[in-house]
């Protein structure tokens, strides 16, 4: 067992609408990391799941005439589905109607209780069903909530957290933690909120009945934030009996190293969720990652536009690896982003077909015409050509753990192509066609080196495009257990000697229908 671990989570998806892009999006980029840091050696876990609790809930179900169990178990598994069809490796799917979670809710409940850390009061004032958040006076904007959903006065007996108690712990936390929240400006939005002063926070409600029982106190059920960040804890087994014993899953991956969020619930990941585990005498997270959102064509995404996109419609269109990819490289992970058809084509034929599509199948169809399909010896790089592209592939792997420690996933497939692109003009500079003639060896040695660039190349996109890089590795004859990244920067080379199969084209160019 590694001592190598990684804990990354998705947020918990609310289950009052079916998956969009937003949610693929998130899942996606741990997707990319989890498999990066197994390839890497790690010991990972990656959760994501739903966020099954609340009053949305309760209505949505009673609307369709079913019970709330009934409606979750439906609208839950259309995000099972999602993982399935793009690919997630994800090795926990949690619920929070799971007794497990129940479980640990009311745990952590019972600590901040036991700790004086929650009382009963009453609660008074705006309170917006669809965010499932209370706003001040001041906070809205012509009558609604800041996101322009509608508010209702709310009066209600509540159990308090003392949030406010912890307004210098957070600073002085985030003061000591300068990679806690990313991106950067994000994290100056925490800090100014938090500097701002804080409210203590209403954590149940009584006007509805669809969520975790309050221990001891029947009559209100856990405010869903509450419950939902609890999650995490929740998948690690830390409710349970010797959960936290030594060798244990919360032993191991506890703290988590990773929560990517949207950045619309960043508040609740990078302010509530760290008091509540403060307030528990729990260790904190070591990263909070809030991404932004994309727009379709220029327009913001609404159901009311009917231009919502699904991620499933994309993968049908383009192809699995290909969204992927794209939604992985047009844009600087953490900005808002443009959901654009021409932009989407060109990525497909220019980065995939043309760059990293068409270098491999030049290379193996050489190899194939001019050597029998034999892979040729690696040379000793005495020529300076061969010298200077494998020095630059070699040195991939170091920049792409860089930029995958900091979400960059758009730098990491940057640097990857612009070594491809080196690749591309060394195999026009050197033309290895023209030298069969002339210098068969040096054909041979040619043909190597561009093998070997292909070899790292495809280990290093499996990340995000698993079954692609797949298929381009079983061409180069490298065998399912010489995959991971300890076989890069130079620990190992293509192999010499073997016969390698007719290659076939792995990224098609993308062609337009016709009309009509």
């Amino acid at each position: 067992m590694t001592d190598k671990r990684f804990y990354l989570t998705t947020p918990i998806y609310y289950v009052n609408d079916k998956p969009h892009i937003g949610h693929a999006y998130t899942t996606l980029a741990c997707d990319v990391l989890a498999r990066f840091k197994r390839l890497d050696g790690y010991e990972v876990m990656f959760l994501t799941g739903t966020d099954e609790h609340g009053q949305k809930v309760e209505a949505a179900a009673k609307k369709a005439a079913v019970s709330p169990q009934e409606f979750t178990d439906s609208v839950s598994q259309n995000f099972r589905d999602l993982t399935d069809r793009m690919g997630f490796s994800n090795d926990q799917f949690i619920r929070t109607t799971e007794p497990r979670h129940y479980r640990a809710s009311q745990k952590i409940w019972q600590l901040l209780m036991d700790r004086g850390h929650i009382r009963l009061d009453k609660y008074a004032g705006w309170y917006s069903v669809r965010d499932e958040a209370f706003y001040t006076e001041a906070e809205l904007v012509d009558g609604m909530a800041p996101t322009g959903a509608p508010v209702e006065w709310v009066e209600e007996p509540s159990y308090f957290f003392d949030l406010s108690n912890w307004q210098q712990g957070l600073l002085d936390h985030y003061e000591a933690n300068p990679d806690f929240v990313a991106p950067q400006s994000r994290f100056n939005e925490i800090k100014s909120f938090v500097s701002g002063g804080l409210k203590d926070l209403s954590v149940s409600r009584t006007s509805f009945a669809w969520g975790v029982p309050v221990p001891g106190d029947s009559e209100h059920v856990m405010y869903v934030w509450l419950d939902a960040l609890t999650n995490y804890l929740t998948a690690t087994g830390w409710a349970e009996q010797g959960g936290a014993a030594a060798g244990s899953l919360y032993d191991r991956l506890w703290p988590a190293d990773l929560h990517m969020v949207g950045k619309d619930i960043l508040r609740f990941h990078a302010v509530y969720w760290p008091a509540f585990l403060m307030a528990a005498g729990l260790p904190l997270p070591k990263r909070v990652f809030a991404h932004g959102w994309w727009t379709n064509e220029g327009q913001k995404i609404s159901k009311s536009l009917g231009n919502v996109i699904d991620p499933l419609a994309l993968i049908e269109e383009y192809g699995l690896d290909q969204t992927r990819y794209f939604l992985m490289r047009e844009v600087p992970f953490g900005r808002d982003g443009d959901f654009a058809k021409q932009s989407m084509i060109q990525r497909i034929n220019s980065d995939l077909a043309n760059d990293l599509g068409n270098l491999a199948q030049r290379s193996l169809s050489l190899i194939a015409k001019n050597l029998d399909g034999v892979m040729p010896a690696f040379p000793g790089l005495d020529d300076p050509a061969d010298a200077a592209l494998i020095t630059r592939a070699d040195a991939l792997l170091d920049q792409l753990r860089d930029a995958m420690d900091r979400q960059a996933f758009h730098e990491g497939l940057r640097d990857i192509w612009e070594v491809i692109a080196e690749a591309n003009r060394y195999i026009d500079t050197a033309a290895p066609w023209a030298l069969k003639k002339t210098d068969p060896a040096r054909m041979a040695e040619v043909l190597a080196v561009l093998a070997e660039a292909v070899r790292q190349f495809a280990i290093l996109v499996q990340p995000f495009m698993p079954e692609a890089a797949s298929r381009l590795l079983d061409q180069l004859g490298v065998a399912g257990t010489e995959r991971g990244m300890d076989q890069l920067g130079g620990a190992a080379r293509i192999k010499a000697g073997q016969t390698l199969e007719k290659p076939s084209g792995v990224f098609p160019r993308y062609q337009e229908k016709e009309e009509g």
